[in-house]
């Protein structure tokens, strides 16, 4: 695979940010992981379910000695996701991220959410809060 980068642009590679001081194109020959710098989401723009999916992915390929830690987080944000949810292609679309990072296959996880985006325009809900909540907040 072959990727244009423009000068000074960004891409994330297998954990390493990689970056030209001139244009260039860079040719893997094998599998890797990679992320350009324009797909890079911001976690302050991560304000829909879906975008703050994307988000926690993201960091699993941009920090691979920490996916596994990270996994977790991914689990129980799908969880909990899976309890709101009931229209199919939104359903649809967390099995097949799940799947996908079950795989390691981040970059494939975060081009089906890229796409799924305006999914999240059929939900009522804003940001999601994974943080427990006390019980005087729950009153």
């Amino acid at each position: 695979m072959k990727i244009h980068l423009k000068r000074n642009e960004k891409l994330f590679l297998n954990g390493a940010v990689i970056c030209l001081d001139r244009r260039g194109s860079i040719e893997l020959l094998n599998d890797a992981q990679f992320l350009l710098e324009n797909h890079i989401m911001q976690q302050e723009d991560a304000k829909t379910p879906l975008q703050q999916l994307y988000f926690i992915v993201q960091t699993m390929l941009m920090d691979p000695p920490n996916a596994h830690l990270i996994d977790y987080l991914f689990q129980a944000f799908v969880a909990k996701l899976e309890l709101m949810v009931v229209d199919g292609d939104y359903v649809a679309c967390l099995k097949e991220t799940g799947d996908m990072v079950g795989k390691s296959d981040y970059y494939g996880a975060l081009k089906v959410l890229r796409q799924a985006f305006h999914l999240d325009g059929l939900l009522n809900h804003g940001r999601m809060d994974l943080a427990p909540q006390n019980k005087s907040e729950a009153a």
